[in-house]
């Protein structure tokens, strides 16, 4: 596990911050820009001294203000991945990679070869850091704390000041890092849609704390977080598995547990495990199997909450569980109040949930649980 629980008094903002996570996979850091994110990351690393409380990785304690122990950053087995790389410019890829290797050969977990393969450094070697791209560069950034042998990875928004196509690039290999190498990361984003892809566990974070712990799944599907998550994007995110494809019409089949859920071509073999994300605004609710109608996806459904939007009094916002009895599925649904309310779309009530199938385009869906390169063609 990796427990958290400190606090720091940083001008008018203070970090109190409580939350343990497996030290496997990767985490996710999710918030808005100045929340804490960052700083708390520096925390674990060491950059960054909190005034109270207790850092633990794996059973070792790297901080304790109780205990009086705050291990200096190069001994706290941490590599680091910036935003922005901080590749040494005057010297080459190569030199860049070795900096911060172990002397001493027998403690390399991770070989300089290996490194170099997985992230496809192999052409770059000789360059220096001017004479690459953005994504290059991070994967130079990547490669380098590979190297230094951490128990584990910190990312602070390593694809924040890339473009699309570059971010394209680098998340293969970010993946494959977590596939292949096991090594668990944590990673900084205020993206929803780089989560969905990367993250195994989801940390909220909201001025300074935790505001809540837990799969993906699970928290994007909580009606007292969308506020945090984002009202325009929010949606829920569901695991299923590419079951088919009608190459007649363009079209592919998730199964879930619930059902399956017809989608725009999905550019995976059969098998290929994928997570969807579902957006509230796309799912309309009817209170009878309506017949005669365009939509393709009309999925049984229980209400299992209801809230009103204290931003937009409006609407209202449902929780519907779409999956069989004994494995819940959730989805969200926003509506009108007057809809709500002629409807009695109350919790408990049996529902059918409508989702259009262009609305679940080549965005909606990632693969999960392999790298691409594993799982066939790119969505």
């Amino acid at each position: 596990m990796i427990e958290v629980a400190i606090e720091k008094r940083l001008g008018d903002f203070r970090l109190d911050t409580r939350f343990s996570v497996p030290n496997a996979g990767i985490v996710a850091l999710f918030g808005p820009s100045g929340a804490g994110k960052t700083s708390i990351i520096n925390a674990i690393a060491g950059l960054l001294r909190p005034d109270s409380g207790r850092i633990v990785l794996n059973g070792e304690t790297l901080f304790s203000s109780a205990e009086r122990i705050d291990i200096p950053p190069r001994r706290r087995g941490v590599g680091y991945v910036f935003q922005e790389g901080r590749l040494f410019p005057h010297v080459s890829v190569r030199r860049n990679l070795v900096y911060g290797m172990p002397k001493s050969r027998q403690a390399a977990r991770i070989g300089f070869d290996n490194v170099v393969a997985l992230l496809g450094l192999e052409a770059l070697l000789a360059r220096r850091p001017g004479a690459l791209s953005g994504g290059e560069k991070q994967r130079v950034a990547i490669g380098r704390a590979l190297l230094a042998q951490p128990k584990l990875i910190l990312m602070d928004e390593p694809l924040a000041s890339l473009d699309a196509a570059r971010k394209a690039e680098i998340m293969p290999f970010i993946e494959r890092l977590h596939g292949e190498l096991h090594i668990p990361i944590i990673y900084v984003s205020h993206d929803m849609d780089e989560n969905m892809r990367l993250a195994d566990t989801l940390v909220v974070i909201e001025n300074g704390r935790a505001a809540a712990v837990g799969p993906v799944e699970e928290l994007t599907s909580r009606l007292d977080l969308q506020p945090l998550i984002g009202r325009f994007d929010a949606g829920a995110v569901i695991r299923a598995t590419v079951a088919g494809h009608d190459l007649n019409f363009g079209l592919s089949e998730l199964a879930f547990s619930g059902g399956r859920l017809k989608v725009a071509r999905v550019g995976l073999p059969l098998g290929t495990a994928v997570r969807a994300r579902i957006r509230a605004r796309d799912v309309a609710v009817a209170t009878r199997r309506p017949e005669q109608i365009s939509i393709r996806n009309i999925l049984p459904a229980r209400i299992v909450e209801v809230a009103q939007d204290p931003e937009r009094p409006p609407v209202m916002n449902l929780r519907l569980d779409i999956g069989r009895e004994g494995e819940p599925v959730m989805l969200l649904a926003r509506v009108t109040v007057r809809a709500s309310r002629e409807l009695n779309l109350s919790q408990g009530a049996s529902v059918f949930a409508l989702i259009k199938t262009i609305a679940l385009d080549r965005r909606s869906y990632v693969p999960f649980g392999q790298t691409q390169a594993d799982a066939g063609d790119s969505l």
